[in-house]
Formats: structure tokens, sequence, C-alpha cells
């Protein structure tokens, strides 16, 4: 077993790794945010199918993302017990597993493929919708092979190499997009598929980032890279044990969230574009957040792996005081300027009234929850790094699935207002965060007999 080093402060070390963490997953949300606020300068149609059909792509690939990400766990893990041969390892596994998956994504996105429809959208926005989700699949294998090398990169802690290359592809694809939706530097006007090959390009390109960085010279001889060019079974194997439970828990509650999307679009093209606003802005306070979330991951799975609970426990509290001060600032910003950041979006020239009417009272309700999701991902990438995904797939899978439920019932069947299901929505995720928390307090996960059993192979 490795013993890791006295470091700095708990605090000043999560810090040194989230924040290029951050910076990645906000370069993320700026894509996507710089995606939809292109579509507003269209129309509301094209603005509510880039939040459909990207939610639907998401959904498609969510249970291999998921698998995939599990890497850094496992890594976390390898390198905190010392194991530095196995964790490149869990690369060469990971990226033929993610081969293996195309046909199981093909399948999945042919039933995706239909639900626009299904859903009662109108035709404009259905062909939009399907436009944007189909070319988004072509990058598939990009996505799976970028998820896998860089979950490798959190769980060593070399945080700066996934903020470099998720900032060079961030570079890459708005230009690009902006390029190709409104037909500038020489290429054709494409509307909503230019934005969608802008996302599949710079994808390719944030990869060939990764590669370079994975295949360097110090980095081959640290890691033994190219002996770790061979399936290990066991790293298979506990890559089946605990990265499918994280994968599967993943893709539901996309399929919970994406139902829900689709579902609320019924009340109308207004509805559809105020909730596309207010998940752009949801972005801004979730995704970098993720950034923490990962870094969460990657050092208890390190002090897991190191049997080093005391420093664990110091994570976990200077985890929470970054996340509930970053939520709250941004939870007041939502309240006080609700109404300019949605009037950022009225750039179409179409009616708006209706939609700065939703997306207000929407608005209230994000400044709501966003305590709540900062709950949730530090609980949750403390139970996931000890390798508690069992207990995290059932939990959340239920709780995402009746959630779900009810707003059928409250938008189709009994057709109430959309304020009452955004109501409904925002209830359920404060009480999945506290059932977290209640989880994460309760201690079960960090009993050393369990822990033993995460680590075996």
């Amino acid at each position: 077993m490795r013993k890791l080093p006295d470091a700095h402060s708990p605090l000043r070390e999560l810090l040194s790794l989230a924040l290029p963490m951050v910076v990645s997953q906000g370069s993320f949300a700026a894509m996507i945010f710089a995606d939809r606020l292109f579509m507003s300068f269209i129309s509301p149609s094209h603005m509510a199918a880039a939040l459909g059909g990207g939610i639907a792509s998401f959904l498609s690939l969510s249970l291999f993302l998921g698998v995939m990400s599990y890497a850094n766990a496992l890594v976390a893990q390898y390198y905190g017990a010392g194991d530095l041969h196995k964790c490149p390892r869990v690369v060469t596994t990971g990226l033929v597993m993610a081969v293996m998956f195309l046909p199981l994504i093909a399948i999945v996105a042919y039933f995706v493929y239909q639900l626009f429809a299904a859903m009662g959208h109108e035709s404009e926005l259905v062909a939009l919708e399907q436009t944007y989700y189909k070319i988004l699949l072509y990058g598939c294998l990009f996505n799976l092979s970028k998820a896998c090398i860089a979950s490798y990169f959190a769980g060593i802690g070399r945080t700066r190499v996934i903020m470099i290359a998720d900032l060079f592809g961030m570079l890459i694809n708005i230009p690009l997009s902006y390029a190709l939706i409104f037909g500038s530097l020489g290429l054709p006007a494409l509307g909503i598929a230019g934005a969608a090959w802008g996302t599949v390009i710079s994808t390719l390109c944030a990869l060939g980032v990764f590669v370079a960085f994975y295949l360097s010279r110090d980095h081959r001889l640290q890691f033994r890279v190219k002996e770790s060019l061979r399936i290990d079974w066991g790293i298979m194997r506990r890559y089946a044990r605990l990265g499918f439970p994280s994968g599967i828990e993943m893709f539901m509650n996309i399929a919970t969230f994406n139902l829900f999307i689709l579902m609320f679009q019924a009340y109308g093209v207004a509805a559809g574009a105020a909730a596309a606003i207010v998940f752009n802005w949801d972005m801004v306070s979730f995704v970098p957040m993720i950034g923490l979330n990962i870094a969460v991951i990657s050092l208890i799975g390190r002090y897991v792996g190191a049997r080093d609970m005391s420093r664990a426990n110091a994570v976990i509290a200077a985890g929470f005081k970054l996340a509930l001060t970053y939520a709250a600032c941004l939870g007041l910003l939502f309240i006080v300027l609700r109404q300019p950041l949605i009037g950022i979006f009225a750039g179409s020239g179409a009616d708006f009234s209706e939609i700065r009417r939703l997306g207000g009272f929407m608005m209230v309700g994000l400044a709501c929850y966003v305590l709540a999701d900062a709950t949730l991902l530090i609980a949750g990438g403390v139970l996931r790094g000890a390798g508690d995904t069992r207990w995290l797939m059932i939990t959340s899978i239920s709780l995402h699935w009746i959630m779900v439920v009810i707003q059928y019932y409250v938008i189709l069947v009994l057709q109430l207002s959309a304020e009452t299901s955004w109501r409904i929505f925002v209830a359920s995720i404060l009480i999945l965060s506290l059932v977290y928390l209640w989880r994460l307090l309760g201690g079960v996960w960090r009993q050393p007999e369990r822990l033993d059993r995460v680590m075996q192979e």
C-alpha cells in the first residue's frame, strides 16, 4: 500500500485538483450555452430543439459514459495503493469496452430517435431535434474515448491536462459552430446541423490533445504505458462490478430528465424555450460543480486506496464548504437578475412575453435548488469514490422514476399548469439531496470490511 505524502491543507489540496476541472467543465458549459444562444438568434423552436436533441444524445450515451467515467475512481484507487502500472491498463480496457458498446448505442439511438414525435411535438420542432440528435451521435466513439482518458488523468491527479484539452476544444467549437450555423469563413450555413457538426469536430480535437499527453515520453515511462496495451481481466471485472451500476444510474437518471423535458415541451414552444433558457443558466451552476465532484471522487478514491480515512473526512468538509459557497452566490444572482438573464435570449424577434413570464418563475425555482445540487454532487462524489455505487444506483433511479411518473400525470393526464410541473421538479431535487446526505452521514459506506471488498479484484 502506497503512503501518500503529507501535503497542504485539505481545502488547498482539493482546490488545486478541482480548479482545473471547474475550468474544464465550465468550457463544456460554455459550448452548450453558445450553441443555444446561437439558436435563439434563429427562432425559439431552434433553441428548444437544441435542448431536446442535446439531452437525447446525452441520454443515448449516458450508460456508456457512466461506465467510462468510473475510470476516475478505479485509477485513483490503484494510484493510492501504489499500483501505478495498473493505472493505464484501465484506459486500455476502457477503450476496448467503448468499441464493444457501439452496437448497443445504435440500438438505443434507434428508439430514442422516435421519441421526439411520440411526445406530440410540433413537426418543425421534431425535424430540428432529430437533425441535431443524429449528427451528435456520429461522434459517439470520440465522446466515450475522451471520457475514459479524461477520467484517467483525473484519477492520477493531473487535472491540468483535462483543462488544457477541454479549453482547446472550446476554442475550436464556438467559432466553428458559429461559422457552420450562419455561414462564414467560406463555410456553408447549416443552421442547427452546423451546431452539431461543430461539437463533433471539437470533441475529436480535444481527444487528440489527450492522446498527445498520454503518449508523451515522461508519462509513458512513469506509468509503463507500453506494458498496458492488453486487456486486464481483473480490471475488466472491477469495471463491470463498479462501473456498470454507475453507468446504469446515469442512464436512468438522464432518461427520466429527458422524458421530463420532452413532456414539458408538450406545453408548447414558449415552455420549451423557457426551459432551454433556465437550464442554460442551470449549467452555469451545475456543470462547473461537476469539476469539483470529479476532484472529490479522485481524492476519496485515492485515500480509500491508501486507507487514510482522516484525510478523506477533511476532503469531505472542504468539498461542502466550496460547493455550498459557490451555489449560494449563484442562487442569489439567479433571483436578483432573473429577468435580465432571460432577456439575453430574446434575439430572434419573435414574441418573447410568455417565455419571459414563465422563465422568470422557473428561475426562482432554479435559485431554490442550486444548494441541493451542490449537496448531491459532493455527497455523491464521496460515495462514488468509495465504491458505494450500488446504493447510489438503486436510490437515485428509484427517486428519479417516481418523479417522472408524477410528472406524467401532472402534464399529460391531469394537464395541470407548467408552473405546477416545475414546482414538483424542484421538490424532487431537494428530496434527493436530503437522501444522499443521510447516506453520507450514516457511515455505512466507510466500514473497513466494505472498503476491503471494494478494493478486491
